[in-house]
Order: structure tokens, then C-alpha cells, then sequence
């Protein structure tokens, strides 16, 4: 009894699926067949089908889970510590200056094998 009931929404899904493809294909096929039409309207034709595409995409299994996911990672983004002002300056400065550090010794040993390579050649 539970595997009828488990299949029957994936056929649905395979349906809601072949929707979107087939939306999507319109869209793509349309865009080239009325190339003579001006952009404005291709683009709002197409914007319009990706977005009618993406509600059915969210109706199945897979848009679900993802719609699932989005909430979760909102409740957790509320549950993180920001650094404040002053930490997000002070990191940020030492950043600057570690790469100004590396920067400098990556040219001077640059500047070291480039005098050592012209003295050979030279």
C-alpha cells in the first residue's frame, strides 16, 4: 500500500518535470523564432515562461526540498554572531597587510632569480 503511495507522486513528478522542460524549451524556441520581434518583448516572453518553469519546478520533490533547504539556512543565518564594526576593520587591516608582506617578498625574491637568470645569460 505504501509503495502505491509513494509512486504516484513520482509519476507526478516526472510530469511537473517534462512541464518544465517543455516550458523552458518554449521559451528557448520562441526567442529564436520571433527574432525579428524586438528585444523588449523576447525578453519579457522568455522571463515570463522561466518564472511559470520555476513555480512548477518548486512543486515537485526535488523544489520542495529545496524550498525546505532555503528555510532552514534562513533560521540558521539568524543564529550566527556577526563581527562587529571595529573586528570586521581590525581583520581586515591585517589581511591588507599580510598581503602587502607576501606581495613584497614574492617581488623581491622575483627581482633576485630575474638578476641571477640575466647574469647567466649576460
Amino acid at each position: 500500500m505504501k509503495a502505491k503511495a509513494e509512486a504516484q507522486p513520482a509519476s507526478l513528478d516526472a510530469l511537473k518535470w517534462f512541464a518544465v522542460l517543455l516550458l523552458v524549451a518554449i521559451a528557448v524556441a520562441g526567442n529564436m523564432y520571433y527574432a525579428d520581434t524586438p528585444m523588449i518583448y523576447r525578453v519579457v516572453g522568455v522571463v515570463v515562461l522561466c518564472i511559470m518553469a520555476g513555480a512548477v519546478f518548486l512543486r515537485t520533490s526535488k523544489g520542495m526540498r529545496l524550498v525546505n533547504l532555503a528555510r532552514e539556512a534562513r533560521v540558521e543565518i539568524r543564529k550566527v554572531v556577526w563581527p562587529t564594526r571595529p573586528e570586521t576593520t581590525q581583520t581586515t587591516l591585517i589581511v591588507l597587510a599580510a598581503v602587502a608582506l607576501v606581495s613584497f617578498i614574492l617581488w623581491l625574491v622575483d627581482s633576485m632569480l630575474s638578476w641571477g637568470i640575466k647574469s647567466l645569460i649576460y
